[in-house]
């Protein structure tokens, strides 16, 4: 690191200390001594010898308040690296669940089913998996991984799996084919949180969400067609939250009355969070929620209020345990090149209507079922065969995993 790299750092360190003891939920931060943590991190800068060691600092500073929304965001690195392939908790145990087709993992023979032992000798453990994806993400991209699987049929091989690099916008933009580029990135974006439905006749409607950003006319759309059905899955597998408004506005579309969902505590006083019921216009047939351990934020209270409710049945795997209330702070160094960095704080804790945070707990299904290594590896979804099964449709898990294929995003 250079002499004024150090400096870029320790100011935004500073100003990660300062978003959180200005804005963050509880005043006390959890009895922490956030001066004497600053000191250390502001220490470990000072002796860092690369800016991912010292952004590495920065993480661990904020990484202290133990809080799932709480993070510090880099600026933005030159190459952006896409490993190939995906992986989840499923249950207790790490699994490939994609590999992208084309990629070194599919030639290295990484198959769905695989069970993830170890990614770099640290072993995925569903507790801290989330925080191992922001690592190698986010804080720390490698040009590689090294991994040890076990096959669905119980052999363990290790293998070293490249990523496919590609640049970012912080060099783009200098040409019409850059433009065109970023232009299509973002109309990807806006397609890949898209909601999706599939009808199924009379009886049932399966409505697919990637995540809590949809307007208000989008939400009134989709419960006035699920109102011609007598059920609605709502599957929330992999949807990792969004807005709040949202998450009201698709609530309330499931009640016929007003429901307190929540409260909501902040660092100057709580509030109680109530959603408007649609009255003759609320969807009032059976309802059934898919949840796993991607769920997080939004999808887990949607899912838990569902529960406490009464008001449907939810299956699949306990979600995240990521429930607050963030706000993003969007912060510039510099003038020539301008260094972009974000810091993520927790403004809002969520008290549930049964006196209890969701955070680091998760919601546990009423019917925990889970895929098999079998299931992954032959392109199987019976969470969603079940759910179909419970609204008294057919559907084979072969043909349940086909409902909403996953696609890619562009390289």
């Amino acid at each position: 690191m250079t002499r004024l790299e150090r400096e870029q750092r320790q100011a935004m360190l500073k100003t990660a200390f300062d978003d959180v003891r200005s804005d963050y939920y509880d005043p006390k931060i959890h009895g922490l001594d956030w001066n004497a943590k600053f000191a250390e991190a502001r220490a470990n800068i000072a002796r860092a010898t690369t800016k991912t060691e010292a952004n590495l600092q920065i993480a661990a500073l904020l990484e202290a308040l133990g809080d799932s929304h709480t993070h510090f965001i880099p600026p933005t690195h030159s190459v952006r690296e896409d490993y190939g392939w995906q992986y989840q908790a499923i249950g207790e145990r790490c699994y490939v669940t994609r590999v992208r087709p084309g990629s070194d993992a599919e030639a290295k023979g990484l198959r769905p089913g695989d069970e993830v032992l170890t990614i770099n000798g640290f072993t995925p453990a569903r507790e801290s998996l989330d925080n191992m994806q922001y690592v190698l993400d986010v804080l720390y991209p490698q040009t590689g991984l090294r991994l040890e699987l076990r096959d669905p049929f119980g052999k363990i091989r290790s293998v070293d799996v490249m990523a496919r690099q590609r640049e970012t916008e912080i060099i783009r933009g200098r040409t019409e084919l850059d433009r065109q580029r970023m232009r299509i990135e973002r109309e990807q974006a806006v397609h890949d949180i898209q909601p999706i439905y599939q009808e199924f006749g009379e009886p049932l409607m399966v409505l697919k969400l990637p995540a809590f950003f949809q307007s208000s006319f989008k939400v009134d759309e989709l419960i006035e067609k699920a109102r011609q059905h007598k059920t609605l899955i709502v599957d929330l597998r992999g949807d990792r939250g969004g807005a709040e408004a949202t998450l009201k506005d698709l609530l309330g579309g499931m009640f016929e009355e007003n429901v307190k969902i929540a409260d909501e505590i902040r660092r100057a006083k709580t509030t109680p969070v109530v959603i408007k019921g649609r009255h003759k216009k609320a969807f009032t047939g059976k309802l059934i929620v898919l949840v796993d351990s991607r769920s997080a934020s939004a999808a887990e209270i949607f899912a838990r209020t569902i529960q406490i409710e009464k008001r449907g049945t939810v299956l699949g795997d306990l979600t995240s345990g990521s429930v607050m209330s963030a706000q993003f702070h969007r912060h510039t160094y510099g003038g020539n090149p301008v260094l972009i960095y974000g810091v993520e704080v927790s403004v809002a804790d969520f008290i549930m209507a049964d006196g209890k945070s969701p955070e680091h707990v998760g919601v546990t299904p009423d019917e925990k079922l889970l895929p098999s290594k079998e299931d992954l590896l032959a392109g199987r979804d019976p969470v969603m065969a079940r759910a179909a099964e419970i609204a008294g449709v057919t559907l084979s898990p072969e043909k349940a995993a086909q409902m909403f294929p996953y696609e890619w995003p562009n390289l």
